[in-house]
């Protein structure tokens, strides 16, 4: 479906865009994969890697300029939306600016595809956007929302909207492990609450959810994808297991635990042997039985969060993952 085609992410300069776009020229050799963002110094560093290759391109850009949107979009066959406001303090202290974002620019994303007749548009989302409790969260779920229901306001059109939905992605800008890795040299390690929990997938897993979800889709689903979790201290432990462990209490906008799929979801969620599939609510029901496509529908009840996994990460693959990824650790 990709190949030879002409592809753009947004806040591609991120680091779910510095592994997605060498991995999507690699398998799919597209036409053009364009990196749309705001940051000229990322889109400069990122663009010594493709020196020569003129199938990448840059766009400066904000997904709040619906105008540039409009010009970004021309001939563009395919999207993935990973520009986000992301930092749950930072979107505390910021809500506007975070709205502005992660609500506002989804909008002007799902207009500007419609009008310049994009085939599809995947956007990630994260889980905190199940039953939120922080604005960050409340953003994406929101997002969510639209691009869900972009299926029905796109009309006529043939445009389609689908969501990924997955946990704490390892070794990312601003995520717990560089951090830990950072702060290690003092010999002190900071946990907000020894009971946390998190969801654990790493950059590659992403993008292939990503692939996926292009191949799949008929436009509405979200795609959760199946994830081992892991306790905060086993996080530090991993780390550094000399390092003494600092409890210093939750931040704002934090959770114990967190959730992919809730028990109200649980109606509307079908499993697979790799991923779960929330399909929209409102949804003609012929184009619900194109979605299923041999899952098996989840029991009442049933929820998917980081306490209650059936799969978890261990201390030493954790180790292992570090071992081998410790060169772009917190630099992509």
């Amino acid at each position: 479906m990709l190949t030879n085609s002409t592809i753009l992410i947004t806040g591609g300069t991120g680091s779910f865009g510095n592994t997605f776009v060498p991995m999507t020229l690699a398998k799919y050799n597209p036409k053009k994969l364009i990196i749309y963002s705001r940051d000229e110094m990322k889109q400069w560093n990122m663009a010594k890697k493709f020196q020569g290759d003129k199938r990448v391109r840059f766009f400066i850009g904000d997904v709040r300029d619906k105008e540039r949107l409009y010009r970004a979009l021309d001939g563009v066959d395919y999207v993935v939306h990973a520009a986000a406001t992301k930092i749950v303090p930072t979107a505390e202290y910021n809500p506007f600016e975070c709205i502005k974002t992660n609500v506002h620019g989804a909008m002007n994303l799902i207009d500007a595809c419609l009008d310049k007749g994009v085939k599809k548009l995947v956007a990630l989302s994260t889980d905190k956007a199940c039953k939120p409790v922080n604005l960050y969260g409340a953003t994406k779920l929101c997002s969510d929302k639209i691009f869900v229901a972009g299926n029905s306001y796109s009309g006529g059109k043939s445009t389609r909207f689908a969501v990924v939905r997955y946990g704490n992605v390892m070794g990312s800008r601003g995520s717990v492990i560089p951090f830990f890795m950072e702060t290690a040299k003092t010999g002190k390690l900071t946990i907000t609450d020894r009971r946390m929990t998190r969801f654990m997938i790493s950059l590659e897993q992403g993008v292939e959810l990503v692939w996926h979800a292009f191949d799949d889709m008929e436009g509405g689903e979200i795609y959760v994808k199946k994830i081992p979790s892991m306790n905060i201290c086993d996080i530090a432990r991993a780390v550094d297991d000399k390092a003494e462990l600092v409890e210093i209490g939750i931040r704002p906008g934090e959770k114990l635990h967190e959730a992919m799929i809730s028990q109200e979801d649980a109606f509307y969620t079908y499993e697979y042997p790799e991923h779960f599939k929330i399909l929209p609510q409102i949804c003609e029901f012929s184009t619900i039985e194109k979605m299923i496509k041999g899952g098996r529908r989840v029991p009442e009840g049933f929820s998917y969060t980081s306490d209650n996994n059936t799969e978890w990460m261990t201390i030493p693959q954790l180790q292992e993952w570090i071992k081998k990824n410790r060169v772009k650790v917190g630099t992509i």
